[in-house]
């Protein structure tokens, strides 16, 4: 009895798998290509995970090869760690085997825990840092049910305990006893390297279980909490006492200095992250009771940092004129970290719970000194203030005490929540002096901002432009955010000080880089204050008098002010400080958005084209102060859109058209009234802002709509119909979908007119064929649900009275159609319409042109190859409708098949009528069959013959490097087959269609035999078919088409 099983038995070979490892981990391309797919397959066989993970814990195994191991282990093998599929049952007669398929099971998640802890002494850093990741994300899974909390934290943190069931909580705190006091008493360094990675992964393990939200995890994590926070700050307290006061230039080079700070370190990553989960939990309850832990933790790191930053400041400051080793650069960017650090624990503290936090004891000493060391780096050469761990003032650590400050501002308002005056309320002194240095040295651009400026104008300003992401991370942006704040806090010290120092700003003139600069910076900051400034700013002044005559300032420095003003004009009425009334508004922003002469560049233009945007989108916009200015500003956008490189400032460029052409372009269209020359320069003016932002378009759409309806309506067709149909063909070419988005029209929503046209309008039919084939390529099925009857109809009326040459384009298009579109979609809809009545009509009385006739043979051919029994069906709806026997019809349009073949020139469409034939022989139709033996034998023989001519003679002009043929010579669409959209997406869709058509992608030989074995069913059998239809076929004809049937050469 034959064995059956459920799923495929192959025998696991460890001795493969270390194989296929190896091949993986070489430098051979190929090989590593071929044991990339084999490992795969393998890793899919119970037991090969837990071979892998072993391969990468034999250390004598070679080190690419156990990096390869445990990168695919963590990768592949953690998505199947909890599973638990069952068995496979395998059946033999009466016996039934039990395999066991799972891909890991309890013994081997056993060892591979087991050899997970035996990694803690690795001295390679990417296989430790796999390690850590899995050991995190078995954690995760099995604590506290499947893996002993306590057994293993006392393995983690005591590599050198021997007992292997230690009692829990008693024996876990010996073994930090006993692995402190090693290295801190008796001066060893023997366990560094263990020590390092225990915490390592203590560290993983905390990261991971702190994100978990189900009980079991936050239950598991509670426990380690509970039992661990003391134990590791006592650990911390111990490792820092070793280097603290002994941190000099001269032991920082000190290997056992750099080991000391790199484990207080990560001793204090695993403090931060206890500190964190607990202060999470214990602001409405403290079920543990860790609420008085977590403040007196926050106390004494506000102290130890103060300490450690002192510390370290003095000594980069030493350092700054002597040469560091290797070991010293290490431990002074570890030192930098570590300080960075307590930043980010005060600062996830602050976010989680700001009001708790600036309530809690030393937070005002520490916000203050944090500010203390953004005013003393205010007055340090540039070059102290650098982002990297070796600067005197790293620009993180600054941005970490701006941030602190920023938020902790509340603490100090002058005038409490409750309206009660604050005791605690900042000095005027203070303040200003805060404004003053925001203002003076932290706003303005420095050089780094202008190098990256000159290098790549476009990635600037969209950086610029994202100032709402970056200000927690860069230090300028920070510091205009801190300004703010103390503008909201402390207005009546911020704003006469504002209103002072721009009243002796602003009669200013400055010609060098840096009194630009200054001014920049100013300008910046009445900008982020405009709501505060609005009221002692007479802006109307200001725009007139300074601003306009800045803005047209040749001065090579000019272009960092005049990018400044139009940020400034545009924040000033975005904010609605100064109404979008101002002609003044239009005249300064169009000046920059259009000259490029001396004084300006990119980003000004690019600035200006933001600005427009943000000032037209406004409440307060008056359309009729910017009727004048709307040419100007769309052409100006739109030739910045062809000159810019990068699509996010084609994107926000386009966004800024969009929005003009929105708010003022139909306001314009309908006061413009019989102005058709502007009308069609606004037309034309879309047409190219489309055709350069291509799929990026796709904002635009519903404004193409309310255009093309516009210039297509009966009033203005005769004067922009053109114009009209180009937009709406250019929409569609760089189209990715007909629907609309967010509620607003699509492409879609045009679609009825596109009907309409059709069936009215003779003039425009043949761009009307052309946007419905640009419909079907885009989404036919989604048009032919919605109007597939309506579409249809208007082919029959358009058919009846267009002229030959638009009745081929038409016969052309529905190619396309079925091709396309399931003939579930266009079925019912032909014959509902009577479009395939027509057909079969114009075929019967035969009097159209030849190049028609074919071209319905075409049309048919299609529909037969899409779906054999819609044809059918449609034959049989037509014959009752006309009251005119099947077999009549199946004559008139057998005799136009063979008739028409002879006019056929193209060999692509020789083969579809093949094809066809084909099709419709598998019928099993005796009007058919009865032509098998004759014309549809001999129609194959003609294009059997004309392809396998064809392919040799392409062998013979272009052979490839395997030595087959590339291509047949035929085989290339023709240029009108593209209708000039080269450079658009629909070139792309109709390159796919072609190459995706049957005819292209079948073999004809194939196709035919199969077609021939339906046929034999259909008839009863291959000796009915033999003795019906094939007896009295030419036997020479017969023996090459079994010949070709046989070889299958097309």
């Amino acid at each position: 009895m034959p064995l059956r099983h459920t799923a495929q038995t192959e025998t696991f070979s460890p001795e493969e798998l270390y194989d296929v490892v190896c091949g993986a981990a070489s430098q051979d391309p190929r090989q590593v290509q071929a044991s990339a797919a084999r490992l795969k397959e393998l890793l899919e066989l119970p037991g090969a995970y837990d071979t892998l993970h072993e391969i990468a814990a034999q250390k004598t195994v070679p080190l690419a090869v156990r990096q390869q191991s445990i990168i695919q282990f963590k990768n592949a093998a953690l998505s199947h760690w909890k599973s638990r599929k069952q068995v496979t049952q395998l059946c033999y007669g009466p016996t039934i085997l039990m395999l066991d398929h799972r891909l890991l099971n309890d013994e081997q998640r056993t060892r591979i825990r087991g050899r997970c802890l035996a990694l803690l002494d690795e001295s390679d850093d990417v296989i430790s840092e796999c390690n850590e990741f899995i050991v995190a994300k078995i954690a995760r899974s099995d604590l506290p049910n499947n893996w002993s909390v306590w057994s293993l934290f006392i393995s983690l943190l005591s590599p050198l305990l021997t007992c292997r069931r230690p009692n829990l909580l008693p024996t876990l705190l010996e073994v930090i006893n006993a692995n402190v006091r090693e290295r801190y008493a008796g001066a060893s360094t023997g366990q560094a390297l263990v020590l390092r990675r225990s915490l390592e992964v203590l560290n993983a393990i905390l990261k991971e279980l702190a994100g978990v939200k189900l009980p079991g995890g936050i239950k598991a994590m509670g426990i380690l909490v509970e039992q661990l926070h003391l134990v590791l700050q006592e650990h911390y307290s111990r490792v820092t006492a070793s280097f603290v006061s002994s941190l000099t230039p001269a032991t920082i080079v000190s290997p056992r200095t750099a080991e000391d700070l790199l484990f207080a370190h990560l001793v204090f990553k695993c403090v931060a992250k206890i500190a964190i989960w607990s202060w999470n939990r214990t602001t409405n309850h403290d079920e543990r009771g860790l609420g008085p832990w977590t403040e007196q933790l926050f106390q004494a790191s506000a102290v130890q940092l103060q300490t450690l930053s002192e510390l370290r400041i003095n000594l980069v400051l030493a350092l700054q004129s002597a040469t560091t080793d290797v070991v010293g650069q290490r431990s002074i960017d570890i030192l930098t970290r570590h300080v960075r650090l307590f930043g980010k624990l005060f600062r996830q503290m602050q976010q989680k719970h700001a009001s708790r936090f600036v309530s809690l004891p030393l937070c005002g000493d520490l916000v203050l000194y944090y500010w203390s060391k953004v005013v003393q780096a205010s007055s340090a050469p540039q070059e102290y203030i650098t982002d990297t761990s070796y600067a005197v003032f790293p620009v993180r650590f600054l941005v970490q005490a701006m941030v602190l400050f920023k938020e902790s501002l509340g603490q100090w308002a002058p005038v409490k929540k409750d309206g009660t005056e604050n005791a605690r309320a900042l000095t005027k002194e203070f303040v200003e002096n805060a404004v003053q240095i925001l203002v003076t040295r932290y706003i303005p651009l420095n050089p780094l901002d202008l190098e990256e400026w000159m290098a790549d104008p476009e990635g600037w300003v969209n950086v610029e432009e994202q100032d709402n992401e970056q200000w927690v991370f860069e230090i300028r942006p920070c510091a205009e955010r801190v300004l703010v704040t103390l503008a909201n806090h402390y207005h009546q010290h911020v704003t006469p000080l504002l209103e002072t120092t721009f009243k002796q700003i602003v009669v200013q003139h400055p010609t060098d880089l840096p009194s630009v600069l200054q001014k920049e910076a100013f300008y910046c900051a009445v900008g982020r204050c405009a709501r505060r400034m609005k009221d002692v700013i007479p802006f109307d002044q200001w725009l007139e008098h300074t601003l306009n005559a800045e803005a047209r300032e040749t001065n090579s420095s000019y272009p960092i002010l005049k990018r400044r003003i139009a940020w400034l004009i545009g924040k000033w009425i975005s904010d609605e400080c100064y109404p979008a009334k101002d002609p003044a508004v239009w005249q300064v922003l169009l000046y920059l958005l259009q000259d490029r002469g001396p004084g300006t560049d990119e980003v000004v233009r690019l600035t200006a084209a933001i600005a427009v945007r943000e000032c037209v989108d406004t409440l307060q916009f008056d359309v009729n102060v910017f009727e004048p200015f709307l040419p100007s500003a769309v052409n100006e956008l739109v030739r910045l859109t062809a000159e810019t490189e990068t699509l996010e400032s084609k994107r926000r460029i386009a966004a800024s058209l969009n929005t003009v052409i929105e708010c003022a372009g139909t306001r314009v269209w309908t006061t413009a009234g019989e102005d058709w020359l502007f009308k069609a320069s606004l037309l034309v003016t879309v047409t190219k802002l489309i055709e350069a932002s291509k799929e990026h378009s796709m904002s635009l759409n519903s404004l193409v709509v309310s255009l093309v309806r516009e210039g297509l309506s009966l009033g203005a067709q005769l004067h922009l119909d053109e114009d009209a149909i180009i937009l709406w063909k250019a929409a569609l070419h760089n189209a990715v979908s007909i629907e609309g988005a967010n509620g607003v029209p699509g492409l879609i929503d045009l679609f009825p007119l596109a009907i309409s046209l059709l069936s009215e309008n003779l003039d425009l039919l043949g761009s009307v064929i052309m946007i419905l084939e640009s419909y079907y390529l885009l989404d036919a099925s989604r048009v032919l649900q919605f109007y597939a009857v309506d579409l249809l109809r208007a082919y029959v009326k358009a058919i009846g009275q267009a002229v030959a040459v638009n009745v081929h384009e038409m016969a052309t298009s529905l190619t396309i159609l079925f091709q396309i579109a399931p003939a579930a979609l266009w079925g019912e809809a032909m014959h509902v319409s009577g479009l395939f009545a027509l057909i079969v009509d114009t075929l019967l009385e035969d009097k159209a042109q030849t190049i028609l006739l074919t071209e319905y043979i075409y049309v048919l051919a299609r529909i037969a190859t899409a779906d054999k029994h819609m044809f059918l069906q449609l034959i049989s709806a037509t014959a009752n409708s006309r009251s005119k026997a099947e077999t009549e019809l199946w004559e008139c349009i057998l005799d136009q098949w063979w008739t028409r073949f002879d006019n056929m020139s193209e060999p692509r469409l020789r083969k579809l009528t093949a094809m066809g034939i084909a099709s419709l022989v598998s019928t099993g139709r005796p009007e058919v069959l009865d032509r098998l033996s004759s014309e549809v034998c001999n129609l194959w023989i003609d294009v059997f013959g004309e392809i396998k001519e064809a392919q040799a003679q392409g062998s013979q002009l272009s052979v490839s490097s395997d030595g087959s043929p590339l291509t047949i010579y035929w085989d290339q669409p023709m240029d009108s087959f593209f209708k000039d959209t080269a450079g658009t997406l629909e070139y792309e869709r109709r390159k796919a269609l072609f190459d995706h058509d049957p005819v292209r992608t079948t073999k004809l030989t194939t196709y035919v035999a199969a077609r021939m074995q339906e046929a034999e069913m259909a008839c009863g059998g291959p000796a009915r078919l033999q003795s019906m239809y094939l007896a009295k076929a030419d036997p020479l004809v017969l023996r090459q088409i079994q010949a070709e049937l046989a070889g299958q050469r097309a």
